[in-house]
């Protein structure tokens, strides 16, 4: 009979990593994971007037149906790709397009 040792299993993330390595989910995964990032650090007053989010390459789109909100966010652009980046636990976000 087999003993299990704690050496034998496989971490669940690194499972998870592997399989999305192996499958090229990685973009699909991180445009979910850049959305939702979006949603939690901005709260829902913000995502009231957030009409559509898109994650491509390192560059994230936001459309606002405010001007005047986009205006106000314009100018703290560079702390909410901090807070963005801080939450996600990389640098994914390098740009931040709001229109």
């Amino acid at each position: 009979m087999r003993k299990n040792k704690k050496d034998d299993f496989l971490n669940m993330t690194e499972a998870l990593n592997d399989f999305k390595a192996q499958n090229k989910l990685q973009k699909g995964f991180a445009r979910v994971d850049v959305e939702t990032a979006w949603k939690e650090v901005m709260g829902n007053g913000i995502m009231t007037y957030t009409t559509q989010i898109k994650y491509s390459g390192t560059t994230l789109f936001i459309s606002l149906s405010s001007s005047v909100l986009r205006e106000e966010l314009l100018y703290g652009r560079t702390k909410i790709m901090e807070n963005l980046n801080k939450h996600l636990g990389s640098d994914m976000i390098e740009k931040l397009v709001l229109r």
